[in-house]
């Protein structure tokens, strides 16, 4: 249950960061995608001015910290998993955070290291790369 909690938590923070793609913004494919993403940190904004670390690497794993915004006390604080590019999509799954299950995301560059993000339940953000 406490687990359980915790992932709505986790889903919560990150589904009401704040953004949306706007017309202006370029949706990011393929070798564009993998390039915005591969071997960078992305910071996920949360609400109340927190941000939320995510490590792509270049071998296809991504590590994640909740630790900075507080998830330790719902859940495990961090984990791993794997990341891919599917044509348009960012796609991930991870080891225990979300039951394992695996969510793509629609990705478009919002302005100089910016960018905003549309997860495949409809969740969207914004997140800012970091090399």
């Amino acid at each position: 249950m406490r687990a359980l909690k915790g992932l709505a938590a986790m889903a919560g923070l990150l589904a009401i960061a704040a953004g949306t793609m706007g017309a202006s913004a370029e949706t990011l494919r393929g070798a564009d995608l993998q390039r915005a993403v591969s071997g960078k940190r992305i910071f996920l904004a949360v609400p109340l001015g927190g941000e939320f670390p995510l490590n792509y690497r270049p071998d296809g794993r991504v590590d994640g910290s909740g630790d900075a915004v507080g998830l330790g006390r719902f859940m495990k604080p961090s984990d791993s998993g794997t990341w891919w590019v599917a044509g348009e999509k960012l796609c991930q799954q991870w080891r225990t955070w979300y039951d394992g299950r695996v969510f793509c995301f629609t990705i478009a560059r919002s302005g100089p290291n910016r960018l905003a993000w549309v997860r495949d339940d409809g969740s969207k953000g914004v997140a800012r790369v970091a090399d």
